[in-house]
C-alpha cells in the first residue's frame, strides 16, 4: 500500500514522541552495593528495613523478632559501611519471647506519624511495636490471614502517606487470581487490589515514595542463584498503573528480601535494599541501593 505524504508526516510525528516517551521511561539506577557482616548470633536473615528521611539512620528487622537499628556511612551519597548503633528483640504485650515460628517476622512499616508495624509468617499477623520496649500489639486479623500457607504469608508491608497500612502475601490462590493486597485504615482490613502475577517472581517487600507510589520487591530463587525485580504501582488508578523498573539478572546479588524509599539532598528519589542471608555462611548480607533516574 503506497503511503501518502500527510500519512507518512503524521507517522513520522508519532514515531518521535514514542521515542521521546522511550527516552524519558524511569529507570533505576545501581549507585551503592556493600556487603555487611558481624560476628554476633543475632546477627543475619533481615527481611524488613526503614531509612529514615536523613539517607543515614535505619531500621532493619530479622526474620528472628530481633529489630536493629544502624547508621550508613556514606561518601560522596555512596554507602561505604554500616554502623550497629543497637538492637533489641521484639516481645509480646506481656513482656514475653515469641519462639519458633511466632517469632518469624519479615516486613517492616514506619508511617508518617512514627509508628512502627512489623507483619509475621506462620502465625500469620501484623503488630504495631514500641520501640523503646520492643512491645507487639497485635492489630485486628484479616480473615484470609489464617488460610495463607505458612512459609508465605505477610511478606511485604507498607505504609502509605495517609497512614494506611498495606501488606501483600508472598503466595497467590492461582496464577490468575495474582497476590492480595490488604489494606488498614485503622479500624479493619480490606482487600484493596490484587497485583498481578508476571512470571517466577513473589512479593517479600514494598513501601510507598512520597508521591504515594507503591514499590514492589519480588523475588525468584533459580538453581544458579537469586533474580530481583521492583515494580511500581499507583494505588489511585484504575488499574495502579503498572511498571517494572528493575529486573536483576541470575546470582547479582543475594536475596534481596527489603526494601525502603527516601528523597536525597537533589531531590532524588532512593531506593535501598538489604538481603536476607537465611543465617545461612554461604549467602550475604547485601545493602544495595539504587537511585530513581529518567
Amino acid at each position: 500500500m503506497q503511503i501518502r505524504p500527510r500519512r507518512l508526516i503524521l507517522l513520522s510525528i508519532a514515531m518521535v514522541l514514542a521515542c521521546a516517551c522511550l527516552a524519558r521511561a524511569e529507570t533505576l539506577r545501581l549507585v551503592s552495593s556493600v556487603n555487611w557482616t558481624q560476628p554476633d548470633d543475632w546477627f543475619g536473615g533481615f527481611s524488613g528495613l526503614e531509612v529514615g528521611a536523613d539517607g543515614q539512620s535505619a531500621y532493619l528487622i530479622t526474620d528472628r523478632s530481633m529489630l536493629v537499628r544502624i547508621r550508613l556511612i556514606r561518601d560522596a551519597g555512596r554507602i561505604t559501611a554500616v554502623q550497629t548503633l543497637g538492637h533489641r528483640p521484639l516481645t509480646r504485650v506481656d513482656g514475653t519471647l515469641a519462639k519458633g515460628n511466632a517469632a518469624d517476622s519479615e516486613g517492616l512499616a514506619i508511617g508518617p506519624d512514627g509508628t512502627v508495624y512489623v507483619s509475621f509468617e506462620h502465625l500469620h499477623r501484623v503488630g504495631k511495636v514500641n520501640l523503646a520496649t520492643g512491645a507487639t500489639h497485635r492489630l485486628p486479623d484479616h480473615p484470609d490471614f489464617a488460610g495463607l500457607p505458612d512459609n508465605s504469608g505477610l511478606e511485604a508491608l507498607a505504609v502509605d502517606p495517609d497512614g494506611t497500612v498495606f501488606a501483600i502475601p508472598e503466595s497467590s490462590a492461582s496464577r490468575q487470581t495474582g497476590y492480595a493486597v490488604f489494606t488498614f485504615d485503622g479500624l479493619r482490613w480490606q482487600t484493596a487490589f490484587r497485583i498481578p502475577r508476571r512470571g517466577p517472581f513473589r512479593p517479600v517487600g514494598a513501601d510507598f515514595d512520597a508521591d504515594g507510589l507503591l514499590y514492589l520487591l519480588e523475588r525468584t530463587v533459580t538453581p544458579l542463584g537469586f533474580r530481583s525485580r521492583i515494580r511500581r504501582f499507583d494505588p489511585t488508578a484504575a488499574d495502579w498503573g503498572e511498571t517494572t523498573l528493575f529486573t536483576s539478572s541470575v546470582g547479582r546479588f543475594d536475596n534481596l528480601e527489603s526494601i525502603s524509599l527516601w528523597r536525597d539532598n537533589s531531590g532524588a528519589t532512593r531506593v535501598t535494599t538489604v538481603s536476607d542471608d537465611n543465617f545461612l555462611p554461604i549467602q550475604r548480607t547485601q545493602i544495595v541501593e539504587f537511585v530513581l533516574t529518567k
